[in-house]
């Protein structure tokens, strides 16, 4: 009988720890998803502040710079480093907001329909 007690035991201990598993990768794949999309946001918003103003600093050329143009590629720099920063420090904000939550993936579900087949007699009467 013990032996069967400790068999159940066991069995709802791996329950456990596989549920307890599932939930830490689900959070941990939560964390890793808005992350990347918040690192996204961040290189795209650059990327369109270089498209449309990095005329002023020389971007993408390669005629030697002005000093004008010298004095904003250190602006842009330094405008590049602070959203950075602050996008970095977001993504810090939100991993430690998710430690508080119990985070379940509820994965991908699809139900098909099942139709039942009819059985039909062949000329001799059999199915």
């Amino acid at each position: 009988m013990d032996d069967y007690n400790d068999l159940i035991r066991s069995s709802e201990n791996y329950k456990q720890e596989r549920e307890t598993r599932y939930k830490q990768n689900s959070k941990d794949r939560l964390s890793k998803i808005a992350a990347k999309k918040i690192k996204t946001t961040m290189i795209g918003a650059l990327s369109t502040i270089e498209s449309s103003l990095g005329f002023l600093w020389g971007h993408e050329s390669n005629e030697p710079l002005t000093p004008e143009q010298e004095h904003m590629k250190v602006l842009y720099e330094e405008i590049r480093s602070e959203i950075l920063d602050k996008g970095n420090a977001q993504i810090r904000n939100l991993e430690a907001e998710l430690a508080y939550y119990d985070i379940t993936w509820l994965r991908y579900h699809l139900n098909l329909p099942i139709q039942g087949m009819e059985l039909k007699e062949d000329e001799d009467g059999r199915e």
